[in-house]
């Protein structure tokens, strides 16, 4: 049996896919790793042209987005602190915000 490779748009709905997921921590720290993990990752995968390496690929990635998922929903549930590093609002921004 011959494997397809997944089309572009499939490669680049999935990474976009995983970068919004990934975006969707609240921990920094796993919001920076995820982020940096996934455009290293698929920086790596982008030159190349075996269809069964690029299914095996895809497939791999469509359960990380699904385990990602999860985990950005736990991470949600018990997120802690800000970190200093982290953008926060400013009062004025806090105003117009509430109203």
């Amino acid at each position: 049996m011959v494997a397809t490779a997944p089309t572009k748009e499939a490669m680049l709905h999935l990474y976009s896919s995983l970068l919004r997921t990934s975006r969707g921590f609240s921990s920094y720290n796993f919001r920076q790793y995820f982020v940096r993990r996934t455009k290293s990752v698929f920086r790596e995968i982008q030159d190349e042209k075996d269809p069964a390496k690029l299914s095996a690929f895809y497939n791999d990635k469509v359960k990380e987005l699904a385990t990602l998922k999860r985990s950005v929903i736990v991470n949600q549930l018990y997120g802690g602190w800000k970190l200093v590093v982290e953008e926060k609002k400013k009062p004025e921004q806090l105003e117009r915000s509430d109203s």
